[in-house]
């Protein structure tokens, strides 16, 4: 991620993280690994810190100026609050889907392309290598046959579903090793959290996935492993059928009761 990196195998390791935004500590001390080919969820009330958290793992808190970190992220190997890493190859090694879809406003065909064309500079090797690749992302997440016949028509022409799903094979083209999950069905019904659901699922394999979720059903549903934070704290995390069925932390089960959150 500085210069032409080389990414070693692995997950996320995260030791004695601490982020601020002003005066104010947003997370205190965060030291956890996320694994390869595994689906981690982030819960806990409203607050907790998992957003920031997710945030630092691409370094997109640092939109806001008066963020600032301690301690370290290693992803793929390498520490990415160094100061010589390029963090627009971390953002390409390490995407992100938001909670709302975000496509951008170009056609469906347009929007796939657009990151080969920034991050890989695909182009180059001519108009066929780009179609073909945004034709393998669409596939990749079951759009292709629905957009085949009007990949040339705006992309906020889709549904909610569809747009979402544009945002998962916008990234999918640079192979990212990590992606990361902002409440991606927040603004879904049922039926589009169940496709988005089994899509992350279908591309958890090779990859660390990472998801913020307010849904306690939908980690135990999607997830392997479930982190609870608490008032930016790591209280407890472990595979999610222990982590629901028997948490260690009180404060976990209190939070997992309904008790609070």
């Amino acid at each position: 991620m500085s210069g032409t990196p080389a990414l070693e195998s692995g997950g996320v390791e995260i030791d004695g993280l601490n982020c601020w935004y002003g005066g104010f500590q947003a997370l205190h001390g965060v030291t956890t690994r996320f694994e390869r080919g595994r689906i981690t969820a982030l819960v806990g009330p409203s607050g907790c810190g998992k957003t920031t958290l997710l945030r630092c793992l691409n370094r997109v808190h640092e939109r806001n100026p008066a963020a600032r970190t301690t301690g370290s992220i290693r992803i793929l190997g390498q520490d990415i609050l160094a100061s010589d890493v390029c963090v627009r190859e971390l953002r390409r090694q390490v995407g992100m889907v938001f909670q709302r879809p975000n496509p951008l406003p170009l056609s469906i065909f347009e929007n796939v392309a657009f990151g080969l064309r920034i991050h890989a500079g695909l182009e180059r090797n001519g108009r066929d290598a780009v179609d073909a690749a945004v034709e393998s992302a669409l596939r990749d997440v079951d759009l292709w046959d629905a957009v085949r016949d009007r990949l040339h028509r705006p992309a906020v022409e889709l549904s909610l579903e569809q747009q979402q799903r544009l945002c998962f094979a916008r990234l999918l083209p640079l192979k990212p090793s990590v992606l990361l999950l902002d409440e991606p069905c927040s603004a879904l019904d049922a039926a589009g959290t169940e496709a988005l659901e089994v899509l992350m699922r279908r591309l958890c394999p090779g990859r660390v996935v990472v998801l913020v979720t307010h849904s306690l059903a939908q980690a135990r549903r999607v997830s392997d492993d479930t982190a609870y934070l608490l008032l930016g704290k790591l209280i407890e995390q472990g595979v999610s059928n222990e982590v629901f069925h028997h948490p260690r932390d009180p404060r976990t089960a209190q939070y997992l009761g309904g008790h609070y959150g």
